[in-house]
């Protein structure tokens, strides 16, 4: 969405930027600059053409300005004193031009360029006045490209103990950016009851994707990331990237991640439904998805300020090794089940991530605003987040259950194989997975979760 919203006037909106400006005024002293050039950046063609694809600006500056419509704008940001936007604003019949983001004078010094290079000239002028600058974003121009260190006086381009002090406090939102998710999640919800009821009709992959966006209010420009719209065993992959445009002759489940964005704040949200068909292994099917959504639920329930969030995956595998046990898809007990590592095999994903303005936002390995990291251990390789639980925070949950051909046939081959019973789970291989994935706010009194909130509020019109 566009930032035309009347922020303003939002006091949360003026609280988030000062703190945003505490948060720069303490990485810049704690890195050693007195100040940073943050560019925009810009879209670049495909190669030997002259389309782009679509641009999402440097979420290091749409934490001040919440608008992508900022191609080439850099903003200078000096410990102690106000911003300064250099905003670019051509002269352009191709295309719409962007407004002048009046609203933001009270906040920062604003000028308005509809020359690139005058705008480079001006905001290099302004960093040459002060002693030690940094460059944050991509490297653009002839004046900000690899000799930018030879243009910004004691300069370094995407300094590390810069980068890691403020991708480390991105993880704290405000309440400006919780408001912004909140409303990322109402229109993401709404588009996924839309898609409910087109699957429920028959509708193709291709279709439900045009009724989710007809019904979040998006264009496929504006979404966060690719919406995952997939029917029967493409719910196998994780990432499914298609939209077949006819249904399937079978109709046995439906998966869909989808989410939506707010003043570029994203939503992530993933629900899976099974037919009402007759199909073999529907009924078993259905018990599943429910036995996961409980699990989900009740693991959401359980987190606590303190924990670590590696922990919390953990006993998410636990609760998948008991759905497994007793939904006789293995012949282990669940503990069994948790400790041959037979549910990595069902749930090759890591439970969560940060979530802000990248969907899959920055720090979540971090051990301090320093740098320090704390990778995932080597059988949970792909988990995003492994940071203790703390107020403020919003991240998913998103636990699975899949039926992935090649992990599957990697368990069979493996030492394991007699503790699964591979009748049910071939009849379940057509209905490829299931996801559940929730965005969750920590709070002083526990969690909020904005994704079940926003489900109820939509029932309950």
């Amino acid at each position: 969405m566009s930032s035309t919203d009347n922020t303003q006037d939002n006091a949360a909106y003026v609280e988030h930027l000062q703190i945003v400006q505490s948060r720069w005024n303490d990485a810049l002293e704690a890195a050693g600059f007195d100040a940073a050039l943050v560019a925009a950046g810009h879209a670049r063609p495909y190669f030997l053409d002259d389309q782009a694809p679509v641009f999402r600006a440097n979420p290091h500056l749409t934490q001040w300005f919440n608008d992508d419509h900022c191609e080439h704008s850099l903003l200078l940001v000096t410990a102690g004193q106000r911003p300064r936007l250099f905003f670019y604003q051509p002269e352009d019949y191709w295309h719409q031009a962007p407004e002048a983001p009046d609203r933001l004078s009270p906040f920062m010094d604003l000028q308005l360029y509809s020359d690139p290079a005058k705008l480079e000239a001006a905001a290099l002028g302004a960093a040459q006045e002060i002693n030690r600058v940094a460059y944050v974003g991509e490297q653009i121009g002839e004046n900000l490209g690899e000799d930018a260190s030879r243009n910004l006086p004691v300069s370094e381009l995407n300094p590390a103990q810069l980068l890691s002090h403020l991708s480390y406090q991105r993880a704290y939102k405000t309440e400006f950016e919780v408001s912004c998710i909140r409303q990322a999640t109402a229109a993401a919800v709404a588009g996924h009851h839309a898609a409910r009821e087109a699957f429920a009709t028959g509708a193709a992959e291709f279709e439900i994707q045009l009724r989710y966006l007809e019904a979040s209010r998006q264009t496929q420009a504006d979404v966060p990331y690719s919406n995952i719209i997939a029917l029967n065993e493409h719910a196998s992959v994780l990432h499914y990237q298609h939209y077949d445009r006819d249904p399937p002759t079978a109709r046995r489940s439906f998966l869909i991640d989808a989410g939506a964005r707010h003043l570029c704040y994203a939503s992530d949200i993933t629900r899976t439904y099974a037919a009402d068909a007759g199909e073999p292994g529907s009924e078993t099917f259905a018990a599943l998805i429910a036995g996961l959504d409980a699990a989900q639920l009740e693991l959401i329930a359980s987190i606590e300020t303190g924990q670590n969030y590696l922990d919390l995956h953990e006993d998410m595998h636990r609760r998948l090794g008991r759905l497994l046990a007793e939904s006789k898809l293995v012949h282990c007990s669940s503990e069994a089940a948790f400790d041959l590592g037979i549910t990595r095999s069902f749930l090759p994903h890591g439970l969560g991530h940060l979530l802000g303005l990248q969907t899959h936002d920055v720090g979540g390995h971090q051990t301090s605003p320093a740098g320090g990291q704390n990778p995932p251990p080597e059988q949970y390789s792909t988990l995003r987040l492994t940071r203790p639980v703390e107020t403020n925070q919003v991240f998913t949950i998103e636990p699975g259950l899949y039926f992935i051909p090649q992990l599957l046939r990697s368990l069979r081959e493996g030492d394991h194989t007699r503790q699964v019973n591979w009748t049910i789970v071939e009849e379940l291989m057509p209905f490829g997975g299931i996801r559940i994935e929730d965005n969750v706010l920590v709070t002083d009194a526990g969690t909020e979760n904005l994704t079940r909130e926003a489900f109820a509020r939509l029932s309950a019109r």
